[in-house]
């Protein structure tokens, strides 16, 4: 093998390359010429020599990626300027992009919150392709394949789960908001537009507006609101008026937003495609903007405000003898907290005797439903609230006063259903169907309260809304419609401007057009309970991240899945139902210690365990 005579090395060869000045007049020449070269004409023209060094020098460049010439079969020919401008922009852009990748893995990796504006555009729309995927919760949904390929190099899955985890960590997710939230009307709030048309409706509430000449002034009637103490928007009143005759008449009043929404305006638009206010652990977003449903709306201490009121006079045995539906001004006398009227009602002052009898009158209309086979089921409800960062547990203890405004708004809803099947009017019935419930002789074998209370839950059937009356089997009701909280539910404003219709002599609508009503809020009202049950499951979630340590007494209430060992559970403590993996051969009644196995709220993961006490 023979051996070259001559050796040099990388110093040597960069001394001899041709400089940026030689590399460019070489092909100035040479495209002027309009020829090709071979390499030691090359070598002599870039140069100045044809020594080995050079040769080797100017081959080892030409072979490297560079603009100006094409090397082929050892004839080189200069390229075209316009090629040259081509093959640099590509390689500005290639280099741009080696960079832009290096920033994006080095943002993967490192996992922490970035600012979204300082990222670049391709950045940004793989970021907000990725919240997509997860507020969708579309395991199905394309993501682009170079974002695809990056998120295998930091070895993160391109699912939902996974993907909500990373964003959190990027900051680009609020890890207290549910999924579900995403892209619906909820996420943006109201627009500017919705918010100006709430201000100017505030600042005309207080003059007369068509139809109120035909208001009941009933400003003189003592009726009182009866609410949690941050409840803001008030849409509910109650009274008990003394007849000449020696009778008592119940009288229910309602908000009337209808008095200031159009039906088919912007704001009664909106309200529809929320179909109803969403209750968060962080807050309420309401169905209206705060300026109407906690002002004019609300039925406001000490103001006159308008309303829709119902009265009742009830018979001997509770059931609805006679009943009317008004527009009217009311006053409310006292805005109550559920705790205030406990007491009214518990110690009967003379000067407030009038709630201990509304509590004995709708006492009265409770029984005459159990009678007719409602279910009463009443248990302390728990919720998991966050208030300023605050965790806590709101428990709702089912008193005389909740029990009692709950049962005027039931009756509120008999009385407009039977109004509405009068009058053979359209309205979005609430119904339910009979259920075959455990027998007499089962539920006493059972524990009462919690326990007992399962095995009925477990047997009733998901609630129905269509445009014909129909009964109620858990209310013990022939027919029901929502009708008292139209600051909150759009069904409810939808009762009420179909009752004016009647009561107006308009035209109401008819079957065909309230179904397609009734379809396009329902939908919006079920999206919401998605969204706020999430919600709840992800407080849940955090809550027993910070109680990790602790043990609780439950009670076992039945199998979800018994091959799986999974039942439900009742946590006294929280008042509430969960689910945990439970001891083989657990019976409804069984005493158990819960604690927590795995809980990961980021990554939408709890695992309760209930042992044998």
């Amino acid at each position: 093998m023979g051996v070259f005579p001559w050796t040099f090395d990388e110093e040597d060869l960069a001394q001899a390359s041709p400089n940026c000045r030689d590399w460019g007049e070489a092909w100035v020449l040479i495209r002027e010429s309009g020829e090709t070269i071979d390499l030691v004409g090359f070598t002599e023209l870039a140069c100045g020599t044809d020594a080995a060094i050079s040769k080797a020098a100017c081959w080892l460049a030409l072979h490297r990626d560079q603009d100006f010439f094409r090397l082929k079969q050892g004839v080189i020919q200069a390229r075209p300027a316009s090629e040259i401008r081509s093959r640099r922009a590509e390689r500005r852009m290639q280099i741009k992009a080696e960079r832009q990748s290096k920033r994006w893995i080095q943002v993967l990796k490192t996992r922490q919150p970035v600012v979204f504006h300082t990222l670049d555009p391709l950045h940004q729309s793989w970021i907000q392709s990725m919240q997509e995927l997860v507020g969708e919760g579309n395991e199905g949904a394309k993501l682009d394949a170079q974002l695809l390929q990056s998120l295998q190099t930091v070895r993160v899955d391109a699912n939902a789960r996974d993907l909500r985890h990373l964003l959190i960590q990027l900051g680009q997710w609020d890890e207290h908001q549910p999924a579900s939230m995403t892209g619906t009307h909820w996420s943006n709030g109201f627009s500017e537009t919705l918010l100006l048309d709430a201000r100017q409706l505030v600042d005309n509430s207080e003059g007369m507006l068509p139809g109120d000449e035909h208001r009941h002034d009933l400003t003189a009637q003592a009726c009182v609101t009866i609410d949690d103490a941050e409840t803001s928007d008030i849409d509910d009143a109650i009274a008990l008026e003394r007849r000449q005759d020696g009778s008592e008449r119940l009288w229910i009043h309602i908000a009337d937003p209808g008095r200031l929404i159009p039906e088919g305006s912007p704001l009664d638009l909106e309200a529809r495609r929320r179909g109803s206010s969403l209750y968060l652990s962080r807050g309420n977003l309401p169905m209206f903007p705060l300026e109407l449903s906690t002002g004019p709306f609300s039925l406001r201490t000490g103001r006159r405000n308008a309303a829709w009121s119902t009265w009742v006079d009830l018979d001997q045995h509770g059931d609805i003898g006679d009943f009317g539906i008004l527009r009217s001004w009311v006053t409310p006398r006292y805005r109550l907290t559920y705790e205030d009227a406990d007491e009214l009602i518990d110690f009967a002052p003379p000067e407030e005797a009038y709630l201990s009898d509304l509590h004995q009158l709708l006492e009265r209309r409770r029984r005459w439903r159990t009678d007719q086979g409602a279910l009463q089921m009443d248990l302390p409800e728990g919720r998991i609230r966050c208030r300023d960062g605050e965790l806590s547990v709101q428990v709702t203890e089912p008193g005389a006063s909740r029990t009692m405004v709950a049962e005027a708004m039931i009756l509120a809803g008999a009385v407009a259903a039977r109004f509405g099947s009068t009058h053979n009017l359209a309205l979005p019935y609430r119904s339910q169907l009979p259920a075959d419930l455990p027998s007499a002789n089962e539920l006493k074998q059972l524990p009462d309260g919690a326990v007992r209370f399962a095995a009925i839950k477990r047997c009733l059937s998901r609630g129905l809304m269509g445009t014909q009356p129909s009964p109620h089997f858990s209310l013990g009701l022939s027919a029901y419609a929502q009708a008292t909280s139209p600051i909150r539910r759009y069904g409810d404003l939808v009762v009420q401007r179909q009752i004016a219709a009647v009561i107006n002599a308009e035209t109401p609508l008819g079957e065909e057009s309230m179904q397609e009503l009734i379809d396009s809020f329902d939908s919006a009202v079920r999206e919401g309970l998605t969204i706020s049950r999430e919600d709840q499951r992800h407080w849940q979630q955090v809550w027993f991240e910070h109680h990790q340590s602790h043990q609780w007494p439950v009670d076992f209430l039945r199998w979800l899945r018994p091959q799986d060992r999974l039942g439900l559970v009742r946590l006294d403590d929280l008042a509430m139902d969960v689910a945990a993996e439970c001891p083989a051969g657990s019976v409804p009644g069984d005493g158990l210690v819960l604690k927590v196995d795995q809980v990961d709220s980021q990554c939408d993961q709890l695992r309760l365990l209930a042992l044998a006490r």
